[in-house]
């Protein structure tokens, strides 16, 4: 141990002399750079650099694997299992000094970022373009980080998740090599897909420092709904059968009883305390009134009171930040406590069981646990509000998460849809994918050999 820690001192030596004042130890920052938002415990690393360009961020690399020493890059820190916890010390690489669009192309509806870019800076930037960027996972979080979690959000319905949407990669691997995943062809059959396996990695498997979009059309028009329902099944069943009859809706979101008596108090809404569908819809005038008129007829039947719409955008954007500022509302129905955010993903005709099995565990446990999701697609969270000091309410949120996901398994869904893996996570891989881990710990093992980069996330080597 005594060796390895002499490696450690030695890379950060290295690296001080290099960048000078881009390089911190300070307790503060240290501290910072080893938490995201999850309960999951925080790891400091042993310092923090700031580069501002690729071949910084290779040489950074270069040191750190000539002395052993681990990487860990970071966003802004909103992940929620871990993922940026320093679990052996090491190197944080802070990404957020290289924020610049580096090229965008409104004729090849792409565009080129830097990994420190966030969500919202790029939708700023292109708004003259006609363009954006349909990712929303509620975070103003860097696309470096969305990449690395396989981020997807609020649109993905309509538009897919990060997966759908990277185009190519710059990385650097852990030997300190500068790889170009692909070209910007929106097709291609030549060679092993790289961009796939960088996406969601998780810095497991390299550092991302600039990365290719698919952009898409701003809709002509644009229309949000909110409606109750005085049961979950109706709300659920509604969604399944929105889907099933491929109605393009944008957004649909499921928020229960407990969520949005939260959301009321937190953002001054005034809708019912029942379970609650909030929808989008995205088109040209015409068919978002014919999207929205199928979808209000289901709602209807499945037991639904009227449909509140928001056109003008001021009034869609109160209406989705009150959805995207759901954990803080949950936290307020119980001051003081944490949060540990969780979630899976299941077949969207296997929703109606995942969702109505999980709210009957919730109503026999003495913890509260708001639920909300992107039902769309199958994937629903839980915020689970606890006091980590009492030992019986720990256990209870672990028992309440295993049984959440191992019943997400047997309906042969995942044990997470977005939030990813990181460390908080990890025990539940195997069961999810079987001998697939030992690939995965195989091609782990091939990119980074001396398992410098993130080490204790994702896979165990």
């Amino acid at each position: 141990m005594d060796a390895v820690r002499a490696q450690v001192n030695t890379a950060v030596a290295v690296l001080k002399q290099r960048l000078g004042e881009r390089l911190s130890t300070s307790s503060a920052t240290c501290e910072q750079h080893g938490r995201d938002e999850s309960y999951h415990a925080a790891h400091a690393p042993d310092a923090v650099v700031f580069p501002k360009s690729t071949e910084e961020v290779a040489e950074i690399v270069r040191v750190c694997a000539e002395h052993g020493t681990p990487v860990i890059p970071f966003g802004i820190g909103t992940s929620l299992e871990g993922h940026v916890a320093a679990l052996h010390g090491g190197v944080c690489i802070d990404l957020s000094e290289m924020n610049e669009i580096v090229r965008a192309s409104a004729e090849d509806m792409d565009v080129t970022v830097q990994a420190g870019v966030r969500r919202k800076q790029l939708n700023e930037y292109l708004r003259d373009t006609g363009l954006f960027f349909p990712i929303d996972p509620g975070a103003d979080a860097t696309i470096g980080g969305m990449t690395a979690t396989r981020a997807s959000g609020t649109n993905a319905v309509r538009y897919g998740t990060m997966r759908e949407n990277v185009l190519a990669l710059t990385v650097v691997t852990a030997d300190g090599r500068i790889v170009n995943t692909a070209r910007r062809a929106r097709k291609s059959a030549a060679g092993y897909d790289l961009t796939r396996v960088f996406v969601g990695s998780e810095g497991t498997l390299g550092v991302i420092t600039e990365i290719t979009l698919r952009l898409y059309g701003i809709p002509e028009a644009t229309s949000a709904a909110v409606c109750s329902f005085p049961g979950i099944e109706g709300a659920i069943n509604t969604v399944i059968e929105t889907i099933q009859m491929g109605v393009p809706v944008a957004r649909i979101e499921l928020l229960d009883e407990l969520q949005m008596e939260a959301c009321n108090n937190y953002s001054d809404l005034e809708y019912p305390v029942a379970p609650t569908l909030f929808l989008e819809f995205h088109g040209s005038e015409a068919s978002v009134a014919e999207q929205a008129e199928t979808v209000q007829v289901l709602a209807t039947e499945n037991g639904a009171g009227d449909f509140q719409w928001a056109t003008r955008t001021e009034d869609r954007n109160h209406l989705w930040q009150a959805r995207h500022d759901a954990a803080y509302a949950a936290l307020s129905l119980r001051p003081g406590a944490k949060m540990w955010a969780t979630d899976v993903c299941v077949p969207i005709s296997k929703l109606a069981e995942c969702i109505l099995e999980t709210k009957k565990d919730l109503a026999e446990s003495f913890l509260m646990a708001p639920l909300v999701g992107h039902v769309g697609d199958g994937n629903f969270h839980l915020v689970f509000l606890f006091d980590p000091n009492d030992e019986r309410e720990l256990a209870e949120v672990e028992r309440l998460n295993e049984r959440l996901v191992l019943r997400a398994l047997a309906l042969d869904g995942t044990c997470t849809g977005e939030h990813g893996v990181g460390y908080g996570k990890l025990n539940f891989l195997t069961a999810e994918h079987g001998e697939a881990v030992s690939l995965m710990r195989g091609i782990k093992k091939a990119l980074d050999p001396a398992n410098i980069m993130n080490p204790g996330k994702v896979v165990q080597i």
